[in-house]
């Protein structure tokens, strides 16, 4: 029985810690930019990042992004009382359309660069 307990102490010490290990909101946007360059991340038509070539940050960058972009859309949703579907699909659209030359973009389930 103590042993269980042991173990489930360090099980929840090491669930409580794991946030902690998440890039910051901050510290992905600023890597943002450079992830794209490299083309490591693209827009999707879902309104969400997603990685393009696994490396460096990109998975993690892509997850602190997509976390704040998923929270706006439910706040935007919320407020006009629409699906939150229906914000993705237009954020989605505006995203891959402002995407520069050289970057990547997701179409019809192919990596696209523009």
């Amino acid at each position: 029985m103590k042993r269980l307990m042991q173990l489930g102490a360090v099980i929840l010490a090491f669930s409580l810690a794991l946030p902690a290990f998440a890039m910051s909101l901050d510290e992905a946007k600023q890597k943002l930019e450079s992830a794209k360059q490299q083309g490591a991340v693209g827009e999707t038509p879902a309104g969400y990042l997603d990685v393009v070539k696994a490396g460096g940050e990109a998975r993690e960058v892509a997850q602190a992004i997509n976390s704040a972009r998923r929270d706006e859309y439910t706040r935007i949703a919320e407020k006009h009382n629409i699906p939150v579907t229906q914000v993705e699909t237009v954020a989605g659209k505006k995203a891959i359309e402002k995407t520069p030359p050289g970057q990547f973009v997701l179409i019809d389930g192919q990596w696209v660069k523009k």
